[in-house]
Formats: structure tokens, sequence, C-alpha cells
């Protein structure tokens, strides 16, 4: 890197400029915009993520405090909250998205070849959602509960790396079962999913297609056991059975055969029970599947907890969904830098580096090789208990 530099360049530096200049023609973003463009608009909003800056005014005084290094970090001008607030309002969101995307595409390329935690060729995503809270007055769009506002955010995982390859940013009241009806899914991948997404005619496309999927039973389940199969129960496999649906309904939407796995997860006590259409992977591997369902989980918490995605900057639908999928680029940019340089510091311990050197002119390589930071984040390393997914 250049010994001139910011840490802050250097960051963007690893971003396709040309790219995201792509995505803003596509939506005519900069039509009759003279100075306060879209990437000024990013940049801001990507310094705001990566220093944890908690409102626009806060955004506005930190940088114009170094205001002599603004133009080489990017900038072609003052920062104003009223510009940016107005950007925010009018810049449209799908701007972000789309450039999100295209660096969900090259962090997936750079990660392809990570292991996984289990001996598998497939590709393995972890499908689900989670709720950020708004205050229903200042977001009255949000809709969720009666007295209670909120957006929720899908998400399907990759699990190797860890990168979103799909998200889906919607009111709190949109059930999840429905974002089955907009992904396409992948032949020969397995797709993870907790109970909220049983809807057995969806499902079935996902058979219809080549896909797998691994999903937890509900208990009214009503079902014809076809035959079974021997398992090692000192495992904690109870049964392994080849069924069909013959509820009023399901068995119509799900005609062909099924898999039901039973578990016993003697950590908690309690008994699980699987559904899945591959009928060739062991049946211990499938509950491994569903074990690693986990990180979904701390993926959310990891972004709740470090990125600025809980308080926001403006109150409109445009306003929160462009501050979502920024805090979202953020974050597929700092994994790809971890890829690229090859470096052992975890994510968390990255972000904290460049939230504290944002303005030196320090080259990225050398701060991250003399990093001897421990990872103090525990998100990154604690299994959730199986039951609590």
């Amino acid at each position: 890197m250049n010994q001139g530099q910011t840490m802050f360049s250097q960051i963007m530096d690893f971003l396709p400029i040309y790219e995201f200049r792509k995505c803003v023609r596509r939506y005519n973003g900069d039509y009759r915009v003279k100075t306060f463009t879209c990437w000024s608009q990013f940049l801001c909003l990507a310094f705001a993520q990566l220093t944890y800056r908690e409102s626009l005014r806060d955004i506005e005084s930190c940088l114009n405090s170094m205001s002599n290094r603004l133009y080489h970090m990017g900038f072609k001008g003052k920062v104003t909250r009223a510009t940016l607030a107005d950007a925010n309002e009018r810049r449209p969101w799908q701007i972000y998205a789309d450039f999100a995307q295209v660096l969900i595409d090259r962090a997936r390329r750079l990660y392809r070849d990570d292991q996984f935690s289990m001996d598998l060729e497939q590709t393995v995503y972890a499908l689900d959602s989670t709720v950020i809270d708004l205050c229903l007055s200042m977001f009255p769009w949000a809709h969720f509960r009666k007295a209670k506002g909120a957006v929720k955010m899908h998400t399907l995982l990759d699990l190797r790396g860890n990168i979103p390859t799909f998200i889906a940013i919607t009111d709190g009241k949109v059930q999840d079962v429905n974002i089955l009806d907009v992904l396409e899914p992948e032949q020969g991948a397995f797709y993870v999913m907790d109970r909220g997404y049983i809807d057995y005619a969806r499902l079935h496309r996902f058979s219809e297609e080549g896909a797998s999927f691994v999903i937890r039973a509900k208990e009214n389940l009503r079902f014809r056991r076809l035959y079974s199969r021997k398992v090692d129960k000192a495992c904690g496999l109870r049964c392994d059975q080849t069924i069909v649906l013959t509820g009023t309904l399901t068995k119509g939407e799900y005609p062909e055969h099924l898999r039901r796995i039973r578990y016993c997860d003697e950590a908690n006590g309690r008994y699980l029970t699987f559904l899945t259409n591959n009928f060739h992977v062991d049946a211990l591997a499938v509950a491994e599947l569903y074990r690693s369902r986990w990180q979904i989980e701390l993926f959310f918490k990891w972004i709740k907890q470090h990125l600025r995605i809980k308080a926001f900057y403006g109150t409109s639908v445009n306003s929160v969904k462009t501050q979502i999928w920024i805090a979202i680029t953020v974050y597929v940019l700092v994994a790809i830098i971890k890829k690229e340089l090859g470096t052992d510091a975890s994510l968390y311990t990255i972000l904290q580096i460049f939230s504290v050197t944002a303005f030196e002119q320090i080259p990225m390589e050398q701060v991250l090789e003399k990093c001897g930071i421990k990872d103090f984040d525990d998100s990154e390393n604690k299994q959730l208990r199986f039951m609590e997914l």
C-alpha cells in the first residue's frame, strides 16, 4: 500500500469503483447531482460503519475535523449532515444492494475452497431471519406489532466463509416462509432451516429443482412410516425412517417420500426430529448439518454488535435499507481484505483496528502483521446450544 494513504483510503482501494459506477448509472443515482455524489454518500456511511458513528452530526463533526485529509480519502468537499440526510432519503437503496452483491460474489469466489466443518463437497446454506426493532412512532411504515415497529433481514448464508448470498429486507410482519417464494434453489446444494420455513408445497419445489433441505419437523407432523434403517443409538440417533405425509393438505403438497430422522440431544434432554429429501448422506450427518445452522445466528449477533444496524441515520424506508446494505457491504469488504491479505486476525479484530486507525497513514499490511491482539469476540468461537436454534 502507498505509505502516504490513510487507512480508510487503503480500505476503499479494495472496492471495484467501476462496478459501483455501473450500479449508479443503472438507477440514475447521480442525476442532477453536482458535488455530493453517490460515491461520497457511500464513503460517509462506510466510514460511519467502520468507526461506529452514532448520528449524522457525529459523522459530520468527525470528518470535518480532518478536513485537510478528506480529499485524499475520496471526499470532494465538506460533508454536511443536511446533504447526507437528503442523499439517504433520495438516492435509490438498490444502488447499494447491487454493489453489495458484487462484493458478495467476489467474496464467495475467495472462500469457496475453505474447509467446511463436515466432509461435504456440496454448498451448504443456512436460511433464517433476524428482527431489527424500530420505534413505531418514528418509523410508522415498519409494521410489526400493535405498538412496536421492526424490519426483518432475511438472510441466506453460505456456511463456507459465512458470506451472506441473499438478503431481503422487509417489514416485521412478513412471515419467514414467504421468502422461499423468491429463492432460486441451487441444484445439489443443501438448505438448512428451522421450523418457521415448513411449507410442504414450497419445499417440494426444492426437490423438483434438485436441491436438498434439512428442516426441523413440527410436533403435529402426520405421516406413515414405510420402512426404517438401522442407526447407532450410541451417537444420539434414535431412528432413520422413510415416510410419506398423511395430513389432509400435506399429502398433496408433498406427494413424494421424505426422510425422518430423530436425534436425542443429551446435553439438554430434548429430542429433535429432522426432515430431509436427501437419502444419501449419513443420518448423523443430517443432525450435524442442522447443528451447523448456529453459524447464521452468530452472523446476526456479530453484525448487530459490531455494525450500525440498530440505530439509524434516517427514518424513511430508503434510508433504513441504504444503511443496512452498506453495513453488509462493509462486513463483506472486511472478509475480502482478511482473505486477500492472508491474515489470521478475526473479522472482529480487523474491524477494531480499522476503527481506530482510519485517519492514520500506516500501511495496512504492516498494522495487521504486527497485530498481536487476541480475539476477544466470544461470538465467533462460542457455539450456541443445540436446542436454542
